[in-house]
């Protein structure tokens, strides 16, 4: 099978493999926190809002209550969707080292580099894997060693023309069809790609994809997406400035410190971000290269990680251990959680950390907004205040996610 030239057409099948307390229940302020907590990603879309220039300013502060409000919607759909989660984080460490030049830039080049391949051609198989990447795509046989060969431009378009439409389909799933694969090495049978880029996260993708979206919706004057997109991707666009939404260490784990990432981007702005923190961002700017600017948030916020964690690990290490954790109570459940004097040692450790990456993100969030607005023709906005009826969120009890944050 391995030497035969074979047809032009083979059948394609691809399954894209990614993936009531009850009162006075004592819980660990840990893993079970939101991004940012809900009390975060409501702030800070709601302070993105007063940077956008007086062009669309009308519109969203007429509709601000809309805009916070549903900051948090893609937090609840986490256990409603099993393709929700991984578009939160990228754990780009999984895959190369700062700065990660080796991750392609566009979601297209990573599941092509990051995928694995069986040809199943009656009762014989071939099993390809990445080995290496240039002009060319070179996919080693598991069991001969043997190097088959891809042009990289073929790949890219049939990834774009049979994969990447299918992609945010609930279901993740190309049906079987038959398409043209002579320029594909010449193998012949039934092609099974299996996605292992995904499970650690497609964030930056994400990003661009609502960049896509937000600007159709502006092109359309639908306002109604406007408003509901616009409020989700504050959502993802806060996220990606959060240092731990970088990293396989994204709570800890792995250098025991379960709990830093509730610690670092809920329970500091809980108690400091209205109190202390300076929130005059600027106004919004037009972005000109979203996709770079993306990448650049990424690695900025990963860039930080080493300071969130060594910052923390000393610290702790020093405090007093009785005086680092205290118990709220909070809607009727008593939780253990860092206490104020702790935080604000760590706080003033990491020299505004926090504050700063919540600037960022509310100065991104309002040019992001204001770029697909100049994208979408910039249109005349209605002055009208809408009123928009929620999608229902249903909560599948078979989803399981991990505890990211």
């Amino acid at each position: 099978m391995r030497t035969r030239v074979l047809a032009a057409v083979i059948t394609l099948a691809i399954t894209m493999l990614l993936c009531a307390s009850t009162p006075h229940t004592l819980i660990t302020h840990t893993q079970e926190e939101p991004q940012w907590g809900f009390y975060g990603h409501r702030l800070i879309n709601k302070l993105a809002v007063f940077a956008l220039p007086q062009d669309v300013l009308g519109f969203y502060k007429r509709n601000i209550d809309y805009i916070s409000e549903h900051a948090i919607d893609p937090d609840k759909r986490r256990y409603a969707s099993k393709h929700e989660a991984v578009r939160h984080y990228i754990d780009i460490d999984a895959w190369d080292e700062f700065p990660f030049f080796k991750v392609p830039r566009s979601l297209t080049g990573a599941l092509i580099q990051y995928s694995k391949y069986t040809l199943v051609n009656g009762t014989d198989s071939l099993t390809l894997i990445p080995h290496r990447i240039d002009d060319t795509l070179h996919y080693m046989d598991v069991d001969s060693a043997i190097l088959y060969t891809f042009p990289l431009d073929s790949a890219r378009q049939f990834f774009n023309k049979e994969i990447m439409p299918q992609y945010y389909e609930d279901t993740w799933q190309v049906p079987s069809t038959t398409i043209d694969t002579s320029a594909l090495a010449g193998l012949r049978g039934s092609l099974f790609m299996e996605d292992h880029f995904s499970q650690d996260g497609i964030l930056p993708y994400h990003l661009l994809s609502m960049k896509h979206f937000l600007t159709a919706a502006f092109r359309d004057q639908d306002q109604d997406k406007i408003l509901r997109l616009s409020a989700e991707y504050g959502h993802y666009i806060g996220d990606a400035h959060v240092p731990l939404h970088t990293t396989t260490n994204y709570n800890g784990q792995l250098t025991d410190q379960v709990g830093i990432h509730a610690f670092w981007e809920s329970r500091i702005p809980e108690l400091f971000a209205e109190a202390e923190y300076n929130f005059v961002v600027g106004r919004a700017k037009y972005i000109e290269d979203p996709n770079a600017f993306f990448w650049d948030v990424i690695l900025d916020s990963h860039k930080l990680l080493d300071d969130v964690l060594l910052i923390e690990k000393e610290l702790s290490e020093t405090y007093p251990n009785d005086q680092q954790y205290c118990y709220d109570d909070r809607l009727g459940r008593t939780i253990r959680t860092q206490c104020p004097e702790y935080a604000k040692a760590y706080q003033e450790a990491m020299n505004g950390m926090v504050e700063a990456r919540m600037q960022d993100a509310i100065l991104a969030i309002s040019s992001i907004w204001y770029t697909c607005w100049v994208d979408g023709g910039q249109p005349d906005l209605k002055p009208a205040k809408l009123d928009i009826e929620a999608e229902p969120i249903v909560i599948d009890k078979t989803v399981k996610t991990r505890g990211h944050e």
